[in-house]
């Protein structure tokens, strides 16, 4: 017996975008361990310069009136302002915008972008527990790390239920997927331009 392509690939929309996302996460995640974040403030706060400019750059996805259509809590999950806040208690400059932010996506081509964005907040989960290790919580430097009102696994559950339950056509389908990818591969930028951009140590 012949295993079709389609076989292979999983039946939920949100167990593909992960698969599909697999290589550019890990490559991220690679990248983020050699940047060190967690081994001094300073460190630190170069990483959440990138997470301010990349929740930044989603602000008007998370506001937009159609996807709150869809996602009715979504515009209170954005985290542009706590990172902000983090920046202030890191005595870190708001970095100014880096060309190239998602412009008018297509819904599908959003719920992408926010895949990735809602799903960060899982491993935020471990990197917070990191973040205590330099003196910061979810009140003081790490306040975009921290856990979402109704937990971080309800937040997630919900989010992907949602987007598993929409029917998409062929051109959506493969317009979220893009999203996704683009997202992954927008937010490796932003952490280079952040770690770039360091002050040079006195």
């Amino acid at each position: 017996m012949t295993v079709s392509p389609t076989a292979e690939r999983p039946g939920l929309r949100s167990q593909r975008l992960n698969q599909i996302t697999n290589e550019p996460h890990t490559k991220l995640d690679a990248l983020v361990k050699a940047h060190a974040p967690f081994e001094t403030q300073a460190n630190f706060a170069r990483f959440v310069v990138a997470q301010y400019l990349f929740q930044s750059e989603l602000v008007a996805l998370y506001n937009d009136a159609e996807l709150i259509k869809i996602v009715p809590d979504l515009a209170e999950r954005c985290r542009a302002d706590a990172a902000k806040l983090d920046l202030g208690d890191l005595d870190t400059e708001v970095p100014a915008p880096v060309a190239g932010a998602v412009k008018s996506p297509s819904k599908a081509e959003a719920l992408g972008w926010l895949f990735v964005s809602e799903g960060s907040k899982l491993g935020a989960a471990f990197l917070i527990k990191r973040a205590v290790g330099l003196g910061l919580s979810d009140t003081f430097g790490a306040r975009h790390l921290g856990e979402p009102a109704g937990g971080r696994a309800e937040g997630w559950k919900s989010f992907t239920r949602t987007l598993d339950s929409l029917e998409f056509s062929a051109e959506e389908e493969a317009d979220v997927e893009k999203g996704a990818v683009d997202a992954f591969v927008r937010f490796t930028v932003l952490l280079e331009q952040a770690y770039a951009s360091a002050p040079e140590l006195a």
